[in-house]
């Protein structure tokens, strides 16, 4: 029996869970910073990425990602091992919340703009995301079981952004790689215009 002494600061001590890998570990892989860039690209075995079947579980991270164009969708999309062009079959879902600073707009809505049923186009993770200096979008994405060949890849998104009407944008999207090749390659890009700053970090969890 698995015993866990509490108090006022939370878990103090856990004696009989077995190895703390045992409970899932998450290991930084990899770090991206943009500037000015068209793509940030995550390649297995390529600048100490791994994308591979050391993990069943993949995280990335992306903070304070700052569009050049205003109102761009942040988004991503996967590549097949062996395959070229990040174009692999999608079905997604995807809704948001918004709310304007003046209180103008509050909504809860499904995008139907940014789902995908078995589409090939880069997945957005945000839309409208403002170009101003102090406008950004931060999130993180899931990633499950990226190096079967059994079964499709699995992902779910959620992330904060600055809304381009002068508000948040808070989004949610999930779904599926749609093939049972592995997938080692994630590439991250604006719809439109260059990523002007921010950066993407990689984690995988054991």
């Amino acid at each position: 029996m698995a015993l866990v002494k509490l108090n006022n600061r939370g878990v103090r001590s856990a004696t009989t869970f077995g190895s703390i890998s045992a409970l899932g570990e998450m290991r930084f892989i990899k770090k991206l910073t943009a500037s000015g860039s068209a793509t940030l690209s995550f390649v297995d075995g390529t600048s100490d990425v791994v994308l591979d079947d050391t993990y069943k579980e993949y995280l990335f991270t992306f903070n304070n990602m700052h569009p050049a164009t205003d109102a761009a969708k942040f988004q991503f999309q996967g590549n097949a091992a062996g395959g070229s062009g990040y174009n692999e079959t999608i079905t997604s879902s995807f809704f948001y919340s918004v709310h304007t600073e003046d209180d103008g707009t509050a909504n809860l809505s499904y995008d139907g703009d940014n789902d995908q049923a078995q589409g090939t186009s880069f997945q957005p993770l945000i839309g409208s995301v403002g170009n101003g200096n102090d406008e950004s979008c931060s999130g993180e994405l899931w990633l499950f079981g990226l190096s079967s060949t059994t079964y499709v890849k699995h992902f779910i998104a959620r992330t904060s952004g600055y809304y381009h009407g002068d508000g948040n944008s808070d989004s949610y999207a999930a779904g599926y790689f749609n093939t049972t090749s592995a997938i080692d390659e994630i590439q991250f890009k604006m719809s439109s215009g260059n990523i002007d700053a921010g950066d993407i970090c990689l984690y995988g969890i054991n």
